[in-house]
């Protein structure tokens, strides 16, 4: 059994090791988790001694299989309870994450099964982010950033890689959300922003939200 606390810890270091090659450094989970270096320190030690990670100076830290599984499945639980939150409760896509991250911690596997089931075992949440399953595999889709596409490429919204209210709600305002097809009619070499096309319109997006969105082109 594990705490909220080392729950957290252990989905950032899921989340960071996707995007590192190696391990995990001790300062970018202090980032991550918004605390100290040192307290990191500690954390990692403790749930080391639990068999859910491993640290190797400077090496940093990774997963076990046995912390990978735990991780995954604080992970399902929150991708899925968003689903419920957005399907069957109807709330809006931005306003689901705080909510999920306090039902992530609930222990019952018996209740998440269920949710799983009465869902029809959905493969994405609501920001297009893949729901692991019991066993904590992870469907895997062809995706890249909007940034990566030249002009005249097509393709569909899959998913955000920012998920804060502030983007979402930006999003919304240029009518675009998981499904959304869009063409790239032109890219600015100097400072990397785009002319695309959703829809009948046509307008120009920063580099940084072309960073944050998921494409599978078509």
């Amino acid at each position: 059994m594990f705490s909220l606390a080392e729950e957290n810890y252990l989905k950032a270091i899921y989340h960071l090791e996707q995007d590192t090659k190696g391990g995990v450094s001790t300062n970018s989970i202090a980032d991550k988790m918004d605390t100290k270096p040192s307290s990191v320190t500690d954390m990692v030690q403790k749930l080391a001694d639990k068999g859910v990670l491993s640290y190797k100076k400077y090496k940093g830290t990774t997963l076990t299989t046995k912390g990978r599984k735990t991780a995954a499945g604080v992970i399902r639980k929150h991708r899925l309870w968003e689903v419920f939150l957005v399907d069957k409760l109807k709330f809006h896509w931005d306003e689901v994450h705080e909510i999920a991250e306090q039902l992530e911690h609930i222990k019952s596997e018996e209740l998440v099964n269920r949710l799983d089931k009465y869902l029809g075992h959905p493969d994405f949440d609501p920001h297009g982010d893949p729901i692991p399953d019991k066993n904590g595999n992870v469907k895997k889709t062809e995706k890249k950033l909007l940034s990566e596409l030249t002009k005249k490429q097509k393709g569909v919204c899959v998913g955000v890689k920012e998920t804060s209210s502030e983007f979402l709600q930006y999003l919304d305002k240029r009518n675009i959300t998981i499904g959304t097809k869009l063409t790239v009619l032109g890219k600015e070499f100097f400072d990397g922003s785009m002319i695309i096309q959703v829809g009948r319109d046509q307008f120009f997006i920063s580099k940084k939200t072309a960073e944050n969105l998921y494409i599978q082109t078509t």
